[in-house]
Parts: structure tokens; sequence; C-alpha cells
């Protein structure tokens, strides 16, 4: 298995602790709902889509008989999407509290994010 398919599959795992600790957080203190979007984002961005792109880089080129398109681009996409993933925690949590700053974290985050979706669907687009 590859390193890059390991760590989203590591990353996504730790995403998936993160984000029910932060649920069970705003089951045991109501008032912190309003971290609910981070909280939404860690399981879904961060576990769900971690644990797509990790299966998706080891079972398509298996699935289409070709080697993997890079395997330089994949580590990048892990790094700019966790980073990403991170400002977009961050931000949600700020911006109750802090406005537009916990906006930029917002925006940055967003961006890396797409930016690493895109490095991923033209990975996969040039195996297939």
């Amino acid at each position: 298995m590859e390193w890059f398919v390991r760590r989203f599959i590591r990353a996504s795992l730790a995403w998936l602790a993160i984000g029910i600790t932060l649920g069970l957080c705003m089951a045991v203190h109501p008032a912190w709902i309003i971290y609910r979007p981070a909280h939404v984002h860690m399981n879904l961005v961060g576990f769900v889509s971690m644990m797509i792109f990790g299966v998706a880089y080891h079972v398509v080129p298996r699935f289409t008989g070709n080697p993997l398109h890079s395997r330089i681009l994949p580590g990048y996409h892990w790094w700019i999407s966790n980073l990403g993933l991170a400002g977009m925690a961050i931000g949600f949590a700020l911006q109750p509290h802090a406005g537009l700053h916990g906006a930029s974290f917002l925006i940055a985050g967003g961006v890396l994010e797409t930016i690493g979706a895109y490095l991923f669907v033209y990975t996969i687009w040039r195996t297939t």
C-alpha cells in the first residue's frame, strides 16, 4: 500500500475521532452547538472524503489496470486537503467569536480544500 493511501486513511480516522469528540462536547454543553459547522465538516470532509480519497488512490489503479498517473500529486493533495480542512474547522470555530478573522480562516481553508479536490480529480482522471 502506498504511503499516501495510509496517510489518507489515518487522517480520516483522526478527523472522525476529533469530530466525534466535538459532537460529544456539544451534547454535554448545549451552548457549544455554535460549533456544529466545524463538527459537520470534520466528519463529512474529514472522515468521509479522506477515506474516499485513500481508498480510491488504492483501488482505481487496480480496477483500471493502469498505474496511478502520479505518485507525487497525492502527497501534495494530502497536505493541502488536511491543512484546508484544519483552516475551515478553525474558521467555523472562530466565526461566532471573531467574525471576519474566522471568515479569513474559513475562506483560506475552503480554497485549499478545493485545490486538493482538483488534484484528486486530475490524478484519478489521468489514471483511468
